[in-house]
C-alpha cells in the first residue's frame, strides 16, 4: 500500500515522463506501476498538487504540474523535456530571450527555466503564451542557441 505522499509523487513522475490528458489515462499509467487508486482519488490528487491542463502545440490539452518546490533545482532533463514539448518558437533582443508557447503554457516553460539555476539566466516573466528570459549581459545570443536546441529547433 503506498502513502498518499507517494502516490502524489508518482503521479507527478507520470505527469513529467507522459502527456496525460484525462484523469482515465492517469488511472491505467497507475495501476501499470502498482498502483491501484480510483478516479476520484485522482481528482482530488491532482487537485492538491496544483495540477492544471495545458494545450500542446497539437492542441492537445495535458495535465502538468507548474512548478517544483521553490527550494528544488530541476534537473537537465526535466528542462529539456519542458522547453521540447511546449517552447514552439524563439526569437531574441540583445540579451532578451522570447519563448512562444501554445496558450496557457508559458508559466510552466518560465517555472522550469527558473528551477533549473542556468548561470545564463537572471530570470524569466510568463504570460499566457510568452516567455520572456532575461540573460546575464552579453549572453542572449548563447541562452538563445541552446533554448533552441533544447527545444528541437536549432
Amino acid at each position: 500500500m503506498t502513502t498518499k505522499q507517494q502516490r502524489q509523487h508518482r503521479i507527478s513522475k507520470l505527469l513529467e515522463e507522459h502527456r496525460v490528458s484525462n484523469q482515465s489515462q492517469l488511472v491505467e499509467l497507475l495501476a501499470s506501476a502498482g498502483v491501484t487508486v480510483n478516479q476520484a482519488t485522482v481528482s482530488r490528487d491532482l487537485d492538491e498538487l496544483g495540477a492544471i491542463k495545458v494545450r500542446m502545440s497539437g492542441g492537445e490539452p495535458v495535465y502538468a504540474v507548474p512548478e517544483l518546490p521553490r527550494d528544488q533545482v530541476a534537473p537537465e532533463e526535466h528542462l529539456r523535456r519542458v522547453v521540447g514539448d511546449w517552447v514552439v518558437d524563439i526569437d531574441r533582443s540583445g540579451d532578451l530571450v522570447v519563448l512562444r508557447t501554445p496558450p496557457g503554457s508559458a508559466h510552466v516553460v518560465g517555472s522550469a527555466i527558473d528551477r533549473n539555476g542556468m548561470d545564463d539566466v537572471v530570470g524569466t516573466v510568463a504570460g499566457d503564451d510568452t516567455v520572456l528570459v532575461v540573460a546575464r549581459a552579453g549572453r542572449g545570443a548563447g541562452l538563445c542557441a541552446t533554448m533552441a536546441d533544447l527545444a528541437g529547433l536549432g
